[in-house]
């Protein structure tokens, strides 16, 4: 009687071995489906993804800081070409954000 409860021991063991293996197989699959589908919707929709969004804010950032600064040498340029001249230099005209 032991070595038969042993037994049935055993094969519970291995059937709740199996039963979780293939329910990590399936979770698995499963997320692997999912993950296709909202590439697939993401794909329909022409969404850009999130490193693509901070990359292009990234390169408009910089232009941006390099405009800046290109618009400063700019008015000191036209103060020493005026000055130059013997001219007073005119005032630097608004920049549209």
């Amino acid at each position: 009687m032991f070595k038969d409860g042993r037994q049935r021991l055993d094969d519970l063991a291995g059937m709740a071995g199996g039963a979780f293996s293939l329910l990590s197989g399936l979770r698995a699959e499963m997320e692997a489906m999912a993950k296709a589908q909202v590439e697939a919707v993401v794909r329909k929709l022409e969404l850009a993804r999130a490193e693509d969004v901070e990359a292009a804010m990234e390169v408009a950032r910089r232009a941006r800081t390099h405009a800046d600064a290109l618009e400063i040498r700019i008015v000191a340029l036209e103060a020493e070409v005026a000055a130059l001249k013997g001219a007073e230099p005119s005032p630097p005209e608004p920049v549209a954000d």
